[in-house]
């Protein structure tokens, strides 16, 4: 059921004072016209007779005619007073209630500002950071509340503008030692005089070397991934899929695709590396012979998916929100497991960077299938 909004409650607070102070009105004059209805001489005024009427019979029926006369009167009286009051009442209470709606429609319109700044900030948050309310006139509540909202998304430009420069001097400072250090090891290990000895460190260390570049790879990935994107372009998931199945080595796994269209909006390049991801993640964590990875794509009726199905160690439910977070992999028993343990939560950052949603369900067996849900090329923004 949909709650009434602050513009319908005042409204209705509004109304229901002036009702209340009608009644009041309205009760308290009924009181003293029935009081002053009650004045012997107002009826004595109204029908011309004495004060104290004649004795005999002749006296008693001038009586009996003025106490029926001031009865009828009375009621009258009265019953013009609740009609007549009544229609007034509700007259007055329905022109309240609309310059109610008014007034409150007006002392609410900064509000509607707040949010609708608040709503397209929201929308593009890399490019909407630099908006700002900048409220004008007295200093009110409503107008403290933009300034405090104002302040607080200055910060948070800030932050994003320091996590951004961030990412770039750490993409440059971190890889440099690590391309120097590969280099210097190829150069020694590969040289005439290099020693059996010597040639097996050497490829120790060049593992140990990959395995930090793939590190800080998918770790400034995992931040790039996280931001929303801002300018997208037409990409289909089917021929994403078609590309990186034919690029991810699998000599000991069968890799198979059923690629159906999948028209989406969004950055190929993180496209791309989300459904590397998935099907490096599926012939990395397989069974060690025998095993097969299946890649599927197309639409349905909440936007275009794709889904990697692969074979490999009974995976609990219970598991399966652990392996999305970073550094996390299944079990105590895979530490020296290859990889750095970040796939599933780059491919997680990714589809809600285009505004998409993952999940995966454990396969009878085991294995795993994993399915990201992205927005349709005709709509702007993820179905709810």
């Amino acid at each position: 059921m949909r709650k009434m909004t602050i513009r319908t409650r005042l409204t209705l607070v509004y109304g229901g004072l002036l009702l209340a102070g009608g009644i009041l009105l309205l009760g308290i004059t009924y009181v003293l016209v029935y009081q002053r209805l009650g004045d012997k001489l107002f009826v004595g005024t109204q029908i011309g007779a004495a004060e104290v009427p004649p004795p005999g019979e002749a006296g008693a029926a001038l009586s009996r005619t003025i106490t029926q006369f001031q009865g009828e009167v009375k009621t009258n009286a009265l019953d013009t007073v609740l009609t007549q009051g009544g229609i007034a009442l509700a007259v007055v209470v329905v022109i309240g209630l609309a310059f109610s709606w008014l007034i409150a429609g007006r002392l609410l319109q900064p509000l509607h500002v707040v949010t609708e700044t608040a709503r397209r900030i929201s929308g593009a948050p890399d490019r909407g950071l630099h908006e700002r309310i900048a409220m004008e006139g007295p200093y009110d509540e409503v107008k403290e509340l933009a300034d405090t909202f104002d302040l607080m998304i200055a910060r948070l430009d800030k932050s994003f503008d320091v996590q951004r420069r961030f990412i770039a001097n750490a993409s440059h400072e971190l890889r440099t030692p690590l391309t120097v250090n590969r280099t210097l090891l190829e150069v020694t290990t590969e040289g005439p005089d290099a020693s059996p000895e010597l040639r097996q460190l050497g490829r120790t260390l060049l593992a140990v070397n990959e395995r930090h570049e793939r590190l800080i790879d998918g770790l400034l990935l995992l931040a790039r991934s996280e931001r929303a994107v801002a300018d997208g372009s037409y990409v289909d998931i089917a021929d994403v899929v078609v590309h990186v199945v034919s690029q991810v080595p699998a000599d000991s796994v069968e890799v198979t695709a059923a690629a159906e269209e999948a028209p989406t909006t969004g950055n190929a390049v993180l496209l791309e590396r989300l459904v590397h991801n998935l099907v490096e993640n599926g012939v990395r964590h397989n069974v060690a012979s025998g095993g097969w990875v299946r890649v599927e794509s197309g639409t349905r009726h909440d936007g275009v998916f794709v889904s990697v199905s692969n074979t490999g160690p009974v995976v609990p439910r219970y598991e399966i929100p652990n392996l999305f977070e970073p550094f996390r992999r299944l079990g105590a028993e895979r530490p020296a497991a290859p990889g750095a343990g970040l796939g599933l939560s780059i491919v997680r950052a990714v589809a809600a960077a285009h505004g998409g949603r993952v999940f995966a369900d454990p396969r009878d067996g085991g294995g795993l299938t994993v399915t990201v849900i992205l927005p349709t090329a005709a709509t702007s923004e993820f179905p709810t």
